[in-house]
């Protein structure tokens, strides 16, 4: 849904990519405002990630409790959603972190971005605390707070079907569970009946602000700058992506199709990451997801590869449900990493999940910690009101997500995820905790993918795969070596979060050899910037040091501090599988820490310095750190000139 405008520099034309109306809704008075978007702020930042984190840092205080009526919560579509790009379909959302401390954002595909911007909207910023439950309709110019109590205590999905029932199947809803409403630091955000803003706790600062929904109708179009060039640069982009021979299998299996994958190469998370290989893989793969499960395949705006798999559990002495997945990373971390051995038990976890309203990457990787915690006696029977806490039960696992989304007993520590669990239960848990800066590690292994483990070390919001993956990297460059890993990340982490900021799927680049100057030329025919891929991955670079500095300010402390993982990763060697006998050491650990803040142009206190901050445009950032002791000591040589943004990798 496009028009084409001229480029005579008319503010008309300058609002290219934008809807045009930004949205401020004061939850504790019910006041609405309705702000021209700020052109500027897009043109520096991009939308997405990039205002999240330029918004959070500007107007949320420092010591303000992520739950509280201080924190913000800002949705926001990227300057390339609903414009009928390849996969321009995401939305972003963001707000300081319960569950990290630090900025949180997280992005979801689907319809809702794409609805938001049809309606007339870039972004809408939530503050305060509602008095009561409520959601927002949006219906183009009509913007409401509604009355959302009947709905509270409602499944993530449940509330979905019942919202698309009263309001209108062509609606667009975005829902949170119990879990969120209990606060629940991993909760999520959820639409589409499976497309969820997992990562980071968003759902817990939505339930803090008794936001309980957001519904969506829009039927408006976004001003672009050359229609004809962007029309013909993506009908070029689909007849050449259609024969891709990656594209058959991402049709049929979606990520699914890595979990045998994953495990034969021996970075697949088993038995909370104790090893990374699953004997029973054969029962949880994407052969059995295809054979066993699938209803339908289901795809996100202006996409093509029908990557979602809708799908149906049957799990014996349970009733039916119907979800979306499991994905790669749900079908690893509450599969092997649970020992589930039946894809039923995993979609089954994942349903659970999804409708309590919790991560179910940090879900997973919750449960398997409990589930090792009890392997090892350090909670009970007892603790658990009389129930196990197997390997391999559902049932367990379904007592136990009830437990922590009512915060019932030792369920409120794990509430708050393993970081704040493990400082609860003492006695050497901390060691498998699998997390860092409080945020559960995705689905991959790290002991023998070393530049894997890097990413999770220092990504921004915690261990995260989507700011960084590097597998085939490690591979390619060879799975024990530790040097030159710091430059691939670095790139990485200038890359692949530009697509968290222009909120479009990053599948078409990685999967289907979209190059990310193609990706640039897209974002000129729509906006006219004229802007190159040096000026993205630089703007990418901004973004990545404000929100370091952001986590320095909040969490008062010096950043190699906070990039350690836990000592499972570099005590523990892999005791099965292709990967048997490996492993990294401290010493190993320290030196990828030492080559990572050289590239990234910090001192090795994992600091930016004045110099460096001041280069990026942001000399107020640097004043900030300076007043709390944390601004990084200047570098002998300078600030390196390219700091990892040319460096390309052999393979991805």
């Amino acid at each position: 849904m496009a028009t084409s405008s001229s480029s005579s520099g008319t503010n008309s034309a300058s609002r290219n990519g934008l809807a045009g109306t930004t949205l401020r809704i004061d939850l504790s008075t019910g006041a609405i405002r309705r702000m021209p978007t700020d052109q500027d702020l897009y043109r520096r930042w991009h939308g997405g990630r990039g205002i999240t984190s330029k918004i959070l840092y500007d107007e949320v205080p420092r010591d303000a409790d992520p739950l509280g009526p201080q924190n913000l919560l800002i949705m926001n579509a990227g300057i390339m959603t609903g414009c009928l790009i390849p996969a321009g379909a995401k939305v972003e959302f963001g707000g300081i972190s319960p569950l990290t401390n630090g900025v949180g954002d997280s992005n979801m595909g689907g319809h809702l971005g794409p609805a938001l911007k049809h309606a007339g909207y870039d972004m809408v910023i939530f503050e305060g605390i509602a008095p009561k439950p409520v959601f927002l309709y949006i219906d183009n110019d009509t913007v409401e707070l509604r009355d959302a109590s009947a709905y509270w205590g409602v499944g993530s999905l449940d509330s979905e079907k019942r919202f698309k029932h009263e309001l209108g199947e062509d609606f667009e809803i975005a829902t949170i569970g119990p879990a969120g409403e209990h606060g629940v630091a991993f909760s999520c955000i959820t639409h589409d009946f499976g497309r969820q803003a997992g990562r980071t706790g968003q759902g817990a600062v939505m339930g803090s602000k008794k936001l309980k929904a957001i519904a969506v109708r829009g039927n408006r179009s976004i001003r672009v700058h050359d229609v004809d060039a962007l029309k013909q640069q993506v009908v070029g982009i689909v007849k050449r992506t259609q024969t891709h021979p990656n594209m058959e299998p991402w049709q049929k299996y979606g990520t699914a199709f890595f979990i045998k994958w994953s495990n034969d190469n021996g970075v697949m998370p088993t038995y909370n990451f104790q090893t990374t290989h699953f004997e029973h893989v054969d029962g949880i793969d994407g052969d059995k997801l295809v054979e066993k499960c699938l209803i339908t395949h289901k795809a996100c705006f202006g996409c093509w590869m029908n990557c979602g798999k809708y799908t149906r559990a049957v799990v014996p002495g349970k009733a039916p449900v119907h979800l979306e997945g499991p994905e790669y990373e749900t079908g690893s971390l509450c599969g092997s990493n649970l020992g589930m051995r039946d894809i039923h038990d995993v979609a089954y976890v994942n349903w659970m999940l999804d409708n309590a309203g919790m991560d179910s990457m940090s879900g997973g990787g919750v449960l398997a910690f409990a589930m090792e915690c009890f392997q090892r006696g350090l909670i009970t029977e007892a603790e658990l009101e009389g129930h196990t806490l197997k390997w391999g039960s559902v049932d367990d696992a379904e007592h136990f997500i009830d437990m922590m989304v009512h915060r019932r007993g030792i369920g409120d520590w794990f509430a708050g995820g393993t970081r704040r669990a493990a400082e609860r239960i003492g006695r050497g848990s901390e060691k498998f905790a699998m997390q860092v800066k409080g945020q559960e590690m995705s689905g991959y292994d790290g002991r023998w993918a070393p530049g894997m483990l890097l990413s999770y070390m220092t990504a921004d919001i915690g261990a995260h795969h989507n700011r960084s993956w590097t597998i085939t990297v490690d591979m390619a460059e060879g799975r024990e070596r530790v040097e030159g890993r710091a430059k691939i990340v670095v790139y990485l982490q200038h890359i692949r979060p530009l697509f968290d900021t222009w909120c479009i799927c990053r599948l078409f680049w990685g999967e289907l050899d979209i190059t990310p100057e193609e990706i640039v030329e897209s974002l000129n025919h729509i906006t006219g910037w004229g802007i190159d891929l040096r000026e993205a991955l630089r703007t990418s670079e901004m973004i990545w040091n404000l929100n370091r500095c952001h986590y320095l300010e909040r969490n008062r402390g010096n950043g190699r501090s906070f990039d350690y993982p836990p000592a499972r990763s570099w005590e523990d060697k892999i005791p099965s599988g292709p990967g048997q006998g490996k492993g990294l050491s401290l010493e190993q650990i320290e030196q990828m820490l030492d080559e990572y803040y050289d590239a990234r142009g910090w001192d090795r206190k994992g600091n930016p310095s004045r110099a460096l901050l001041e280069d990026l445009g942001l000399g107020e950032v640097a004043d900030n750190l300076a007043r709390l002791g944390l601004l990084g000591e200047p570098l002998p040589g300078g600030i390196p000139e390219t700091r990892g943004e040319k460096y390309k990798p052999k393979a991805f």
